[in-house]
């Protein structure tokens, strides 16, 4: 009976990282698309978004 909770919970986790996967793929092929170029210029839509990525430690 363990075996098939630990198997349920093996799937959620595999179907939440599958959705993080496509929607970060969906929105940056959107983003880079021209038709989302396009409809930035338009509507003036800029999304500066901050990421932990983005920083740069040396920077003092």
């Amino acid at each position: 009976m363990d075996d098939i909770g630990l198997s349920i919970f093996l799937y959620l986790i595999g179907l939440f990282i599958l959705y993080i996967v496509i929607e970060t793929a969906v929105r940056r092929g959107i983003n880079s698309s021209i038709i989302g170029r396009c409809v930035e210029e338009k509507y003036d839509i800029k999304e500066d978004k901050k990421s932990f990525l983005n920083d740069d430690f040396d920077k003092d």
